[in-house]
């Protein structure tokens, strides 16, 4: 008996329903800025990406400026000295660097968190994944010489007080002296004790890199900040995100435990595709842009890059665009990041760093006995990060005796 041929639309991993946790309030809430074009199609945003002649726009970029350039965060960079900064502090982030280095550190602290939830029999999964990628990131920039929650709550502080801006004056008032004052508990609390340190020893991290650079203080504190929001905050999201969807899928969560290295990441890969946490970045592209259709755009437009509507471009990505499919990357000869990690000169230096930590994370968590999610997070929008916030996503388990 013959079988039936697959109609075109056959999905492979599953049907192409959008499940998207995040879909309703990214809609919602996803917007370029005033004057920007609303990219849509991977297509054109790949071309505004990939420009040589592409630069950062969005997220106050424009208005940031450095007294020297070489001390200025990677992100606030372009051209010649976004290149030369990037390859300098790029070992850090490096597949070398993860599998020598770093692996060792999310794994001890990894081990660490689940024995303690073990014995504690309940956590807010958010708390468990903020912690680790403060620890992570702490150990790659060289922040150690404090102690770990009071450090992990600092820059909490910090980090939420740069993003809660008011147009009323007095309200402005106090949100400056307010983040001015957690801005320097965080530096005189944490950074001043690893610079002091590494000025005597230094280590293979990037404070002594900083130091070695001659960087001042405040570009030292900015550093800091800027890891901490694309380290620390954006992976404790995806975290949960992607712990929210093996919880919810038993099929995917038994191929995840059961798949090695590659698969487990191939499987991350797909879930950040569908839900990235930042869904709208901006470049600013020196150059006529076209798009498929022959729409031309002058040089000196800024563009506004839908992540999650390029992430679902069937053009782009294939068939079954909402399915969850660990072999999408091979099909499409694609790495699986897609738009995921932005592209071009600015992608995400990190993006291995994230997915390794949520990996090794995330096997150990499953594994735990008698493991249950009894509430699923609450889903909020950060209008700063222009992405999805989890919150209590409340998980229990057998409790150790």
């Amino acid at each position: 008996m013959e079988h039936a041929e697959k109609p075109k639309s056959y999905c492979p991993a599953t049907d192409n329903i959008d499940r998207r946790k995040s879909a309703a309030i990214a809609i919602a809430n996803t917007q370029p800025d005033e004057g920007a074009y609303w990219v849509k199609t991977a297509n054109l945003a790949r071309k505004v990406l990939r420009s040589k002649k592409a630069f950062q726009a969005g997220a106050g970029a424009e208005f940031v400026k450095f007294e020297n350039p070489q001390h200025a965060p990677v992100f606030f960079l372009d051209g010649d000295e976004h290149a030369a900064k990037r390859a300098k502090t790029q070992r850090f982030l490096s597949p070398q660097a993860i599998s020598s280095r770093h692996e060792t550190v999310m794994k001890s602290v990894t081990d660490e968190l689940i024995n303690d939830f073990r014995i504690k029999g309940s956590a807010k999964i958010e708390d468990l994944s903020y912690h680790l990628a403060v620890d992570v990131i702490g150990d790659i920039l060289g922040l150690t010489n404090s102690e770990r929650f009071g450090r992990a709550r600092r820059i909490e502080k910090t980090l939420k007080a740069n993003h809660n801006k008011t147009h009323n004056p007095i309200k402005s008032l106090i949100f400056n002296l307010r983040r001015a004052a957690n801005a320097g508990a965080f530096y005189f609390r944490d950074i001043r004790p690893a610079v002091e340190a590494r000025k005597r020893n230094p280590q293979n991290d990037a404070i002594s890199f900083f130091i070695e650079e001659g960087y001042s203080t405040k570009a030292i504190l900015i550093e800091c900040l800027t890891y901490g929001v694309a380290g620390m905050m954006t992976t404790r999201e995806f975290i949960v995100m992607a712990s929210w969807y093996l919880f919810e899928d038993e099929a995917l969560r038994d191929a995840f435990l059961a798949g090695d290295n590659r698969q487990q990441l191939a499987i991350l890969m797909e879930i950040v595709r569908l839900e990235p946490v930042a869904a709208m970045i901006h470049r600013k592209v020196e150059e006529p842009m076209e798009e498929v259709d022959g729409t031309q755009h002058p040089s000196g437009y800024t563009y506004g890059i839908d992540i999650r509507s390029a992430n679902v471009d069937s053009n782009f990505v294939g068939e079954c665009p909402f399915a969850v499919d660990p072999q999408r990357a091979k099909t499409q000869k694609d790495t699986g990041r897609f738009l995921s990690f932005s592209d071009g000169k600015h992608s995400c230096p990190g993006w291995l760093v994230a997915l390794h930590e949520t990996r090794i994370f995330l096997e150990q968590l499953f594994k735990v006995p008698g493991l249950k999610l009894v509430r699923e997070p609450d889903i909020s929008w950060n209008n700063q990060l222009k992405g999805y916030e989890l919150r209590n996503a409340q998980i229990t388990c057998e409790p150790l005796k």
